[in-house]
């Protein structure tokens, strides 16, 4: 029954999401398998026609298989081989560095997939088109109220200026760095904040005769950065915003990018200036409206972290926000969103800063050292250091701690390194649940989805079930899986729907009330009890 005390609303929905980019629309997707009701409104009349964030990793890929989208992704993007980065004092030039990106460039035993080198503008239309809830483009939020069972938003149509009323029950903001749900829930942020100016010119040209051989996802060269765009061809050139925007010739800039003696005339297609922001939100909910993506954090794009970390956050926040929707887990699971990524964007951040910070004082000492006649070996050294793009502890080993993990021993969660470097598998409360073989092409991830799963070497546990109404599946492992993952024949592992472990028995099997009071907690409700 409608409520006379309140405004009337245009539209209804459990969840409007603003912002369509990658974040946006994979977290439309994550809800629609949830059958959460969703709206997605997007400023902009269309897609991104830029190639933006340009790299998928390990992480990322394996929740996009869970979703049945890693086939198609992969088909749009480059080959294992350009999961690499060059250094060079121009394009044209040799090497006097290169990096291999683990987990992009060659299969890893620790995941059964790999990430891809894609552009942004190829990754958008695959996850617009894996799911088949609405999505309005070139409509602009301006106003949110929040009520006491929801929300309400005001948006704009961008062209006709037409407003409408949206009442949700939650609103999730994904709408970059920017964000307009940030700014009207008045929430600050920390860090280093605007640290230089880009422009990115996407041109045609033919450059194989320097890079088919030597391919690469990215050229750092000291005139600017060159990337590979397509499979099939189209170039972008990277480079800080000249002073003279208005009166640039871009074709002109890219080519003498270049370097000299190139002989390329550059066909210039679009160009777009941007800031590099660093930062991570005071907080990443208010109430019912929450954040993810660049709206929560903003990370720099040297080591390609920003865009896979607001996809783990969606991850992490769309089975929480359909369990309270569903009515099998209390509000106050979500709190567990905030408690669980923050420290996972700060440490990110930290990273993501300090790469950018190395990679940027390489190319300026190697412009000097060319400007004082250096041949490229003379003076030059790997701007990388091993742990740059050896971030797989930080992309699949983040251990989370919160309301929505319990230890089996009572004993304080470890503090997660957070420096991208030795990933050790293991089966600890909070952790990612590591991969492993089931049967052929069948992964432990594999068995994860819209449900809490319970992994056991016991097949009795498979006739048992938890009390109440929790989506609850049991996988049966074999003794020797069981072991790896530090049970005994009679223990047991909680998974959550996304994949980290939320309880574990390590020599006891679980009874139903022990389960039940696990899931429980974990989604702080008693109404399925």
């Amino acid at each position: 029954m409608t409520d006379p005390g309140r405004p009337a609303a245009d539209a209804e929905a459990d969840v409007l999401i603003v912002g369509g980019g990658p974040v946006g629309l994979t977290a439309r997707t994550l809800l629609d398998r949830w059958d959460v009701r969703t709206l997605l409104v997007e400023k902009h009349r269309e897609l991104s026609p830029f190639p933006r964030s340009r790299l998928v990793n390990a992480r990322s890929m394996e929740i996009y298989r869970q979703l049945g989208l890693a086939d198609r992704i992969r088909a749009n993007a480059f080959a294992p081989e350009f999961g690499r980065v060059r250094f060079r004092d121009t394009l044209h030039g040799g090497d006097f560095a290169t990096a291999a990106m683990e987990g992009i460039n060659a299969p890893i035993p620790e995941s059964p997939v790999i990430g891809a080198v894609t552009s942004q503008d190829r990754l958008e239309p695959t996850l617009l088109a894996g799911a088949d809830a609405p999505v309005r483009f070139g409509v602009e939020l301006v106003g949110l109220t929040e009520e006491a069972d929801g929300v309400v938003a005001v948006l704009v149509d961008r062209r006709d200026g037409e407003e409408t009323r949206v009442r949700a029950r939650y609103v999730l903001g994904a709408d970059g760095a920017n964000s307009t749900v940030r700014q009207l829930l008045d929430i600050g942020t920390a860090g280093p904040g605007r640290m230089a100016g880009f422009t990115t010119v996407v041109f045609d040209a033919d450059l194989s005769r320097w890079c088919a051989r030597q391919p690469a996802g990215v050229y750092f060269t000291a005139h600017g950065s060159f990337a590979p765009l397509y499979p099939e061809g189209g170039w972008a050139w990277f480079a800080p915003t000249p002073e003279d925007i208005e009166g640039a010739d871009w074709s002109a800039l890219v080519s003498r990018a270049l370097g000299p003696g190139a002989g390329v005339r550059a066909d210039v297609l679009r160009v777009q200036h941007w800031v590099m922001n660093a930062f991570v939100a005071e907080r990443f909910r208010r109430g019912r409206v929450l954040l993810a993506g660049d709206a929560a954090h903003a990370i720099p794009v040297f080591g390609g972290m920003g865009m896979n970390a607001g996809i783990a956050d969606v991850h992490n926040l769309c089975w929480k926000l359909a369990g309270v929707l569903h009515g099998w887990a209390g509000a106050g699971v979500l709190e567990s969103y905030e408690a669980e990524r923050h420290p996972v964007a700060q440490l990110t951040l930290r990273q993501a800063v300090a790469n950018t910070k190395r990679a940027i004082d390489v190319q300026s000492r190697r412009r000097e050292q060319l400007r004082g006649g250096e041949a490229a070996s003379e003076g030059s050294e790997a701007p990388w250091s091993e742990r740059y793009f050896a971030q797989l502890d930080l992309v699949l080993g983040i251990t989370y701690r919160s309301g929505a993990v319990l230890t089996d021993d009572g004993a304080p969660l470890p503090e997660p390194s957070g420096e991208g470097t030795d990933y050790v598998p293991t089966a600890d409360p909070g952790r990612r649940m590591p991969h492993l073989w089931l049967a052929q092409g069948r992964s432990t991830l594999d068995a994860f989805g819209e449900w809490f799963t319970l992994l056991t070497a016991d097949p009795a546990h498979g006739k048992r079930q938890a009390a109440g109404a929790w989506p609850l599946r049991v996988e049966i492992l074999s003794e020797e899986q069981a072991g790896l993952c530090g049970l005994s024949p009679d223990g047991a592992l909680l998974i959550r729907p996304d994949g980290h472990i939320g309880a574990r028995w390590r020599d006891r099997p679980p009874g139903t009330s022990a389960l039940g009071d696990a899931l429980a907690t974990i989604t702080g409700s008693t109404a399925c009890a």
